[in-house]
């Protein structure tokens, strides 16, 4: 029956790991046995500590495991990340550990999650407390025979989650990252974060998925340059083997079916690896192209001061447009070096490479004063941004692959 399950179930695994939920009363019959052997070994004169004697559920295990191993074609392995679970009841005998709610109230007490007080811990919890002579009053010892078998009440199986990580360019000033709903409406139909994972969750066959990159841009903002680093965990994949040949096709198939964003480096990656991308969110640098508008005319010698300002510290209060969704803060933020360059009166574009997190947009306009010096207030003047792009993430992650 689990070996059918396992089977039809159609997940990729090279061994796996076999857990099992016996019935709470089972306990109860494995205390009611060890009392009795106890006896007899006392009346031989044999001592006997409660360690000598195996568990039920690990000789269970014993057992199941070459039968398994067998019929699936693989070793068990207790490192496995492929789980097969196996939850059995037996109706027959389930009131058997009833008696130990009147001799240990305070160890039942109802959960909102659980069906029934009687919890494989909350038994066991019981019968470290109730005194041997005021069990045996209760139960018989040795358990009478059972006339049924245990039901299989639940087979599950479950892989390990696997992680894909790469860089993502966005090209599209209309795109979030992540889905854009708000009060339960939809804004925008795709996101960079649906754009890349429906094709990972289809040739993984998972059953959901968590997105994570390192930092963010803005719906109007592009990502140019070598792309922004990101990685997703992908919840019980059935395939879980795939090929550098299959990883570069997989990566293909995503840049082919959108002009918004294209990828680049995708490939499977550890759990740990992950804090690689996040620790570089904070710590590394980022350059960035703002379009910027002034409502004064420039000449080019208005901006050129800009170019010779280093490490130019700024006080950053919790913009206004994110003030929904981020705890109200001043952070202080660095602007390492800008490059201006002109275009007209009332126009500059100006390079700059900043530390991560600076707001680049609240840099420029000055947000009411939140975000002190900024443009405006350097150049006396009043500026404006019309466009940004993330020209890099200076994170080294992940490895840069081979074309």
């Amino acid at each position: 029956q689990v070996c059918q399950k396992v089977n039809s179930a159609d997940y990729q695994f090279t061994s796996f790991v076999f857990s099992v939920s016996l019935p709470p009363q089972l306990s109860v019959r494995e205390r009611a046995a060890w009392l009795g052997v106890k006896q007899q070994m006392r009346n031989l004169g044999l001592p006997l500590a409660k360690d000598d004697i195996v568990q039920l559920k690990e000789a269970y295990k014993w057992i199941i495991h070459p039968q398994l191993s067998e019929e699936l074609g693989v070793p068990a392995d207790g490192k496995s990340l492929f789980e097969v679970s196996v939850v059995f009841a037996h109706p027959e005998t389930e009131e058997e550990c009833h008696f130990l709610a009147t001799a240990c109230p305070d160890c039942f007490k109802p959960a909102k999650n659980k069906q029934s007080v009687f919890t494989r811990m909350a038994v066991i919890k019981a019968l470290e407390k109730i005194k041997e002579e005021d069990f045996l009053k209760h139960f018989p010892c040795p358990p009478s025979s059972p006339k049924n078998l245990c039901d299989a009440l639940e087979i599950q199986c479950a892989n390990g989650a696997v992680f894909v990580a790469g860089r993502y360019n966005k090209y599209s000033r209309n795109l979030p990252q992540t889905p854009w709903i708000i009060d339960g409406e939809r804004k925008l139909e795709s996101s960079v974060e649906e754009l890349i994972s429906e094709h990972l969750m289809a040739e993984f066959k998972a059953d959901s998925f968590n997105f994570s990159s390192s930092g963010r841009e803005d719906v109007d903002v592009r990502t140019l340059g070598n792309g922004r680093p990101f990685a997703i965990e992908l919840v019980n994949p059935r395939r879980i083997h795939f090929t550098t040949e299959q990883m570069k096709r997989l990566q293909q198939a995503i840049n082919d079916s959108s002009d918004k964003i294209q990828v680049r480096d995708l490939q499977l990656v550890t759990r740990s690896a992950i804090g690689r991308m996040k620790e570089g969110e904070e710590e590394k640098t980022k350059t960035y192209s703002a379009l910027i508008w002034t409502d004064k005319a420039i000449q080019r010698e208005d901006i050129a001061f800009l170019d010779d300002i280093k490490e130019l510290k700024l006080d950053q209060k919790t913009p206004l447009r994110v003030l929904h969704r981020r705890p109200l803060a001043v952070r202080c933020r660095l602007i390492h070096t800008m490059k201006s360059e002109y275009i007209d009166e009332h126009h500059f574009r100006l390079h700059l490479k900043t530390q991560a997190g600076t707001y680049i947009k609240e840099f420029v306009h000055g947000d009411f004063g939140r975000t002190k010096p900024n443009i405006g207030s350097l150049l006396n003047r009043t500026a404006d941004i019309l466009e940004l792009d993330v020209e890099s993430v200076d994170v080294d992650w992940p490895p840069t692959l081979a074309d």
